[in-house]
């Protein structure tokens, strides 16, 4: 396992980390034995940062993580994210009574003293342009709640933005193969900063794990089931917010790229780790065996440039019109 610098925290967190979203909920059926199994198998192959959000299964994934650390003896770096619990989702909610609320609710399901980081969840592009949140934020951080802070960002204008606060450690932001806008202009931005990138949805909802088929049947409590024309959230948040069957015939144009002994997944996951400026990618796990191959990605070796050129290719040809400038 690899590890890199998580912005100016002094933290040293493995290249391929895991993302708690499907253990909590809406990614179809989930079991908390195979959950924790799967969270045990990350962190028994060097795995030390993990990916939660209070409101993944009504903080069900961060009671789960929690039990993790406290089962562990490693140093394991707790991620969470705040502000999705509003109704309405406004920037107005995002003000100092709510997000210490929150807070609290999130450490008492962690059993934790402090947050190690803590994210807004994608908050309305306003929230942004309100130093008073950002302020709040670092009060938080002096009485000793939260040890840092970030964002989780829909878009890159919004990346791009709260790099301004000096306080933002990390951005959280969709990167994969099939969403490479970051790369133009935020990630040199973040490097200059010294601000750490957490690349989420690397897999593009699973989509770039290369098993899904036409006849591919989601459970109704799925996102890829409910939310592929943005219904319940973002619409960039399910298959980067591409049709089904494009993804779908793009995949196969990357099969061919996959090295020898490697899946698919694992290409996805490395070609992500070729770019400097991310600290991390936070693929999800429901099963052991998932996480273990997620993992493995870490091993592979660079990439050659024809590879990552053909990429750029397929994104360029039929991606990069369906999602660039919306994210």
């Amino acid at each position: 396992m690899e590890y890199r610098d998580l912005g100016r925290t002094g933290w040293k967190v493995s290249t391929i980390g895991f993302g708690a979203w499907a253990i909590g909920g809406t990614w179809g059926p989930v079991d908390d034995k195979e959950s924790l199994a799967a969270l045990h198998g990350a962190i028994d192959k060097g795995v030390n940062f993990i990916d939660t959000a209070d409101v993944y299964g009504d903080g069900h994934s961060e009671r789960l993580v929690g039990r993790l650390r406290r089962e562990r003896s490693e140093t394991i770096y707790i991620a969470t994210k705040a502000g999705r619990r509003l109704d309405p989702h406004v920037a107005e909610g995002y003000n100092r009574a709510n997000l210490t609320a929150f807070i609290e609710r999130s450490l008492r399901n962690l059993e934790a003293d402090a947050v190690d980081l803590l994210q807004l969840h994608c908050p309305p592009t306003e929230v942004y342009y309100r130093p008073e949140v950002f302020g709040a934020l670092d009060d938080l951080v002096a009485s000793g709640k939260l040890r840092h802070y970030g964002v989780s960002v829909e878009k890159v204008e919004e990346a791009l933005k709260a790099i301004e606060y000096p306080g933002v450690q990390s951005v959280q932001i969709v990167f994969n193969m099939f969403r490479q806008r970051p790369a133009d202009l935020f990630f040199s931005e973040a490097r200059r900063r010294r601000v750490g990138v957490l690349a989420r949805l690397p897999l593009s909802s699973g989509m770039l794990a290369g098993k899904m088929t036409r006849r591919t049947v989601f459970a109704p409590d799925d996102h890829r089931f409910f939310n592929r024309e943005g219904a319940a959230f973002d619409r960039g948040e399910t298959f980067s917010g591409i049709d089904f069957e494009t993804s779908l015939a793009a995949v196969e144009d990357l099969r061919g790229l996959v090295p020898p002994a490697a899946t698919l997944a694992q290409l996805a996951l490395r070609w992500i780790l070729m770019f400097d400026a991310v600290t991390c990618a936070i693929p999800g796990a429901k099963r052991a065996r998932q996480a273990e191959e997620n993992v493995a990605a870490a091993g592979l070796p660079p990439l050659d440039d024809s590879v990552m050129t053909r990429v750029r290719a397929l994104y360029d040809e039929r991606i990069r019109p369906l999602v660039h400038h919306y994210w």
